[in-house]
């Protein structure tokens, strides 16, 4: 019995040291696979880019030449005996087991610990690796980002290095040595390779801020995340693509550039006539994969599929406003003879286009649809208007809007145009040709058919020069000439820089109508903000004596010098506009802490300070006038629209009228005017989406919630 005892007992020992001894011969043969660096990339590659073809896994790691395939197999092999990798015989793609993650998981610990241990000095990467310091890769960067010569580098480098050390600390960040490596720089007064190597980013209280602010998450994550990449692309700009004279003139509040994140990227407004597509549709090819393509456009049930799709696309190729022509004979041409299935297949079309992104603070891009007076019959146009004011009734801030051409049939509609434009409705009303809501020409002499891009974000601050010319209204303009020639130099470089993208396909609806866009045009405009306030205020003609003459004075020369330092560029389509930016605010706020709050307006709904753009009417005060001055204010609108070739952001104020019959009768004595936007301030709640029924409110009448946004 004891014998059977010993022998049982000797049996188990002898197996359970062959287990133990199998697993330590098992370990043994996984560390041993560890101390190939070769080894621990390809676990890496595959546990990030993973699964991949034996071809795709060769060439990520390293082994491009045929020389390598050996030593490249050899290795794979290795891993497969030890079932760190699997090979998946029906796709023959090779993955990382979960045993090859915790080897990889250990090896990562274990270079971490030792680095930390020896006690160097050790870097957390933005790769999310921790590595050891090493000042050669400062070097690399020196040469390689900023192109600075090999020897300047490493007397940089040497000094960075010592910095460094003086820190006594084991712990660094990738961030840290490159701020280290920039102040050295500094120092020396290299700010040319400091502003290449400097990093582009948000401080942590700007990302807290962006998350707290109301304003910027309404929309969502994307208005976030929008809004923390053009903070990137905007510093981008100012430090390394726009000449530093231009990036200083714009940081001084001389001129303004708005969409900053977006400036170099994407063009402002669209003109496209969808009839470009209608034949053959949208085929963007190897860009957008995800998105269905456009078939040819043949009816509105086309039009219903298509439009929608189109206008998200191309709101991320546009920061300012698309303007679509071409639309309303595509809804009308089936003959449908029932008005309210017309109106009911608009409003539906518009409510599926409502949903494109946006990449600006202010909602934009708008889109315009045209909308020929003449074309059609009373019952189609009514059945339009109908379906457009039904979008407008159950979108909160609705971005479409409508053009109407040809104000010989206005009339007929004004009764309609009033009611909708009281509930938010965007509408503008022009004579002919085309224009954006905010009063951008598409036609600028006898060029603009077809699909035309406009440029137009970048603004002349006037205020700021005529506080600059001591009253005196020659130097004022030649002020003025001297400014536009550097603002039409940036804008020359950004188109060049737009149309570079256009060629590599980063902006495919674009592209793809390239061959329509060489049938139109690109038009450069250079904006001026603050006229009134410059002439009437600081300068100091009375305008109703010569002031308006000035006025008009002004634009002449500015619209001539463009017109001179175009040719010089190469640039046959330049325009001088009024329009409506985000400039106002920042020049009144810049110049009321240089100057002071005198000669600056005071905005009574928003209790902001801000300077005039474009022209405003107010309905109320044009209603209440006499004969003469109504019309002398409507003949020096139609004078300052026919010098501005840009464009002209002319609007007619409702806001203080109470009734239809009142905007009615509002629109209808302005109607000779060659151009206008209508304009009905309402207040919309952020915390339930409805509209107020006054504009006075300071909370909400349904929630009575305090955030009010004003449209």
């Amino acid at each position: 019995m004891e014998q059977l005892s010993h022998d049982y007992s000797y049996q188990t020992e002898t197996r359970r040291d062959g287990v133990l001894e199998s697993a330590s011969k098992r370990v043994r043969m996984i560390f041993s696979v560890m101390a190939s660096p070769n080894r621990i990339d390809i676990l890496r590659i595959l546990n990030s880019k993973g699964p991949l073809t034996y071809s795709e896994l060769k060439s990520l790691a390293g082994f491009k030449s045929k020389k390598e395939s050996g030593k490249f197999a050899y290795h794979l092999r290795k891993l497969l005996r030890q079932s760190l990798v699997a090979l998946n015989k029906a796709e023959r793609r090779y993955t990382i087991t979960n045993l090859g993650k915790l080897v990889l998981s250990l090896a990562r610990q274990i270079e971490e610990r030792s680095i930390i241990e020896s006690g160097k000095m050790y870097v957390r990467t933005t790769r999310h690796s921790i590595e050891e310091f090493n000042s050669h890769k400062i070097i690399q960067s020196l040469v390689r980002e900023a192109n600075m010569p090999l020897e300047q580098a490493n007397k940089i480098t040497e000094e960075v290095e010592n910095k460094i050390y003086k820190f006594q600390t084991s712990y660094l960040t990738s961030s840290l040595i490159r701020e280290t490596v920039n102040s050295v720089l500094i120092e020396h007064g290299h700010e040319e390779y400091r502003n290449k190597l400097a990093r582009l980013g948000l401080p942590a209280s700007d990302i807290v801020e962006i998350l707290n602010n109301i304003d910027t998450v309404k929309n969502g994550a994307d208005s976030i995340m929008s809004k923390a990449s053009q903070s990137v692309f905007s510093e981008h700009l100012m430090l390394n693509i726009l000449p530093k004279d231009i990036a200083d003139m714009h940081l001084n509040g001389e001129i303004s550039i708005s969409n900053s994140g977006i400036w170099s990227l994407l063009p402002d407004t669209v003109f496209l006539n969808i009839t470009d597509f209608a034949e053959v549709g949208l085929d963007l090819k190897g860009k957008f994969l995800n998105v269905s393509r456009i078939p040819a456009i043949k009816n509105s049930d086309d039009l219903g599929i298509a439009l929608p799709i189109l206008i998200s696309l191309l709101s991320r190729e546009v920061s300012t406003e698309i303007v679509l022509d071409g639309i309303i004979p595509l809804l009308l041409e089936d003959q449908i003879r029932e008005p309210n299935e017309i109106a009911s297949r608009f409003e539906n079309i518009l409510m599926a286009s409502s949903v494109a992104p946006s990449y600006s603070p202010a909602g934009l891009p708008v889109t315009t649809i045209t909308v020929q007076l003449d074309k059609f019959d009373r019952k189609s146009i009514d059945a339009v208007l109908s379906g457009y004011r039904s979008y407008i009734a159950s979108t909160p801030v609705p971005r479409i809007g409508i053009s109407l051409i040809n104000n010989d049939k206005l009339r007929d509609y004004t009764d309609t145009i009033a009611s909708i434009v009281r509930t938010g409705g965007i509408i503008s009303i022009l004579q002919n040709g085309s224009r954006s809501i905010n009063g951008v020409r598409k036609n600028m002499g006898d060029k603009g058919s077809g699909t035309v891009m406009t440029l137009q974000s970048l603004s002349i601050n006037l205020p700021r020069l005529a506080y600059q010319s001591n009253k005196d209204e020659t130097y004022f303009r030649a002020r003025l000439a001297l400014m536009i020639k550097p603002a039409l130099s940036a804008m020359s470089m950004r188109k060049k820089a737009i149309a570079d993208l256009i060629r590599k396909q980063m902006i495919p609806v674009i592209a793809n109508s390239a061959q329509f866009i060489q049938l139109g045009t690109t038009n450069v405009i250079i904006n001026l903000t603050g006229i009134e306030e410059a002439v009437y205020k600081i300068l100091g003609h009375d305008a109703s004596n010569d002031g308006a003459e000035i006025l008009q004075k002004v634009l002449k020369t500015a619209v001539d010098v463009a017109a001179e330092h175009g040719k010089q560029l190469g640039e046959d389509s330049i325009g001088i506009a009024m329009i409506h930016d985000d400039s106002a605010t920042r020049f009144a706020t810049l110049d009321s802490d240089k100057y002071g709050r005198i000669s600056l307006l005071t905005s009574n709904q928003q209790k902001t300070v801000t300077y005039s753009q474009g022209l405003t009417l107010n309905a109320r005060e044009l209603l209440s006038s006499d004969n003469n001055k109504h019309n002398s204010v409507i003949k020096e609108c139609i004078s300052i629209d026919n010098i501005l070739n840009g464009g002209l952001s002319l609007t007619l104020d409702v806001s203080e009228l109470y009734s239809d019959e009142e905007v009615k009768n509002a629109i209808e004595s302005v109607a000779d005017l060659p151009f206008f936007r209508l304009m009905s301030r309402v207040l919309v709640c952020n915390t339930c989406g409805k509209r107020s029924s006054t504009q006075s409110s300071e909370r909400c009448e349904y929630c009575k919630s305090p955030y009010l946004l004003m449209i």
